[in-house]
């Protein structure tokens, strides 16, 4: 008979305890909001939550179930979530999203419109805590959707386990249990859950890399394997964002209503520094009232090369990306939120008068 391996063991009380403890601001919060889908991680979340919410000295819960009323059938799911939560002695909610929805690129939309959602209601009920039930898996897939696409190491650092989203603090206890884990802790603990047919269409590249996760397992490519390539991109990003940090402000000249920079300085610093200060600013400094335009990487490098080829050629240049305007002058560089066009002609024109390069863009 076959034995039991490490990632088929229910998630003990003892072990939940210490995954949630593992997060002290989370014990001083005032109340948290669990995102429960019926799913049977997200069932497990909120049973193995109510089963040590005294011992861990865990916060008042509510549970939201977001129905995104794509399928028949989400609707008495949520309900059965509703069902489940009660015999936990927990409040739950249910959120629908409604009206018109894309015809493509469905699933970010939803994870989009979902996280909106949880927070919207976090903020309504004065909580600033969320907890999602992502696991290993999700973080293995998550990395190898962000190589497919050509991501650097920020893109491959994939989900942290407390991230700030809206004010609120988004917590993730399970990020390093395989999902195997949480489907034996349901069924251990009896807790019925739901599966979401969407997650066999092959129609998405999740679930088409899901599909192809044995066989990378068996070249060495498992789901801890990319957990830990994630965990070692995170802590290369953070030693590099603290670096473009500390050059940003080396370079900087003086500031006003503008704070100007050294171009030159600036441009004798590595080119992964250079992109990942333009990363920064343009996640700062763009204008509140404009679109949350995101250059993609291999956009905002073609900008930090041309910003070098400026300096090099002492020419000057206007650049508007993701809603900042980048201007070279004088050796001098300046962020300043783009400002709003005037007239359709003028945004047609995508030319600028007064430096050698054209509009850098934003992706889709």
């Amino acid at each position: 008979m076959r034995g039991v391996t490490g990632d088929e063991l229910p998630v003990s009380a003892e072990e939940a305890a210490r995954l949630f403890g593992a997060f002290p601001a989370l014990q001083q919060a005032k109340g948290v909001v669990l995102a429960v889908s019926g799913g049977p991680d997200s069932t497990a979340l909120m049973g193995l939550f109510a089963a040590v919410r005294r011992q861990a000295a865990l916060p008042p819960a509510m549970v939201v179930t977001i129905d995104h009323a794509l399928r028949e059938g989400s609707a008495a799911e949520a309900l059965a979530v509703a069902g489940l939560a009660a015999t936990f002695g927990l409040p739950h909610h249910v959120l629908q999203w409604t009206g018109k929805k894309p015809a493509t690129g469905i699933q970010a939309a939803a994870r989009d419109m979902r996280y909106g959602m949880l927070v919207s209601f976090a903020q309504t009920h004065g909580i600033s805590s969320i907890l999602t039930a992502h696991t290993q898996d999700d973080q293995a897939e998550t990395v190898l959707m962000r190589l497919a696409r050509g991501s650097g190491i920020k893109g491959l650092a994939a989900m942290d386990a407390v991230t700030l989203l809206g004010g609120c603090q988004l917590y993730r206890p399970f990020l390093g249990l395989a999902k195997t884990r949480l489907i034996e802790t349901c069924r251990q603990n009896s807790w019925p859950y739901t599966r979401d047919p969407s997650n066999e269409n092959p129609g998405f590249l999740r679930v088409r890399l899901r599909k192809l996760a044995p066989a990378l397992a068996r070249e060495g490519l498992t789901a801890a394997r990319l957990a830990r390539l994630a965990e070692r991109m995170r802590r290369a990003d953070e030693a590099l964002d603290s670096e473009a940090q500390r050059v940003l402000e080396l370079c900087r000249i003086w500031g006003r209503d503008v704070t100007v920079y050294d171009a030159e300085r600036l441009a004798e610093q590595h080119d992964e520094i250079v992109v990942r200060i333009f990363q920064h600013v343009l996640t700062i400094g763009r204008n509140a009232d404009s679109p949350a335009l995101r250059p993609r990487l291999e956009r905002i490098e073609a900008l930090a090369n041309d910003f070098r080829r400026a300096v090099a050629e002492n020419l000057s240049f206007r650049r508007n990306a993701g809603g900042v305007l980048f201007t070279l002058r004088n050796k001098e560089l300046t962020f300043q939120p783009e400002p709003a066009r005037k007239s359709k002609k003028l945004t047609k024109s995508g030319k600028s008068r007064t430096g050698m390069l054209g509009n850098a863009g934003a992706a889709t």
